[in-house]
């Protein structure tokens, strides 16, 4: 397994990856209402836009997308917002993480995680932390994280509009 910079000829597998970890927040953690909002937004114009995003991300700094290559194909990422986006939270965002289900268990997430760690470290931040989202309902996620030395800090609300 290696792990690597994202490079722009893996956008089709990458945003498979990514295809799969948006469905899978919303079959994982919620009912069919939160299911069919995520699905509903996996449309062409997003997959566009977002993998522009992801190219201006690579842009400031090539480790803000790792991918793990298996060799065959892509078995997971790890997406850390850049740096000059650090102020969103004060802190250093992991944005996303993923592993394919026939690559779980086999310590590719804890491959990634500490890539993710490591490009956290090297940013200048105004608190010294890594913070991330997580649905209080993915137990599975939850003990990855705490495994990891993550502890809740703050609640997310929010607000639809």
């Amino acid at each position: 397994m290696e792990i690597r910079p994202y490079e722009t000829s893996d956008a089709d597998e990458f945003w498979e990856l990514k295809r799969a970890f948006e469905l899978g927040l919303g079959a994982g953690t919620g009912g069919d209402d939160k299911a069919e909002v995520y699905e509903g937004k996996l449309t062409e114009e997003y997959r566009e836009r977002y993998l522009d995003w992801v190219d201006r991300c690579v842009g400031d700094d090539e480790r803000c997308v790792t991918v793990a290559d298996a060799g065959d194909g892509l078995a997971g990422y790890v997406f850390v917002l850049p740096e000059e986006l650090a102020f969103i939270w004060d802190a250093a965002v992991l944005n996303e993480i993923y592993v394919r289900p026939t690559h779980r268990g086999t310590g590719v997430a804890d491959e990634l995680m500490d890539a993710a760690v490591s490009l956290a470290a090297d940013q200048a931040l105004p608190l010294d932390r890594l913070v991330l989202d997580v649905d209080r309902e993915n137990d599975r996620a939850g003990a990855f994280y705490e495994r990891h030395g993550f502890e809740h800090w703050g609640e997310m609300v929010a607000k639809k509009l």
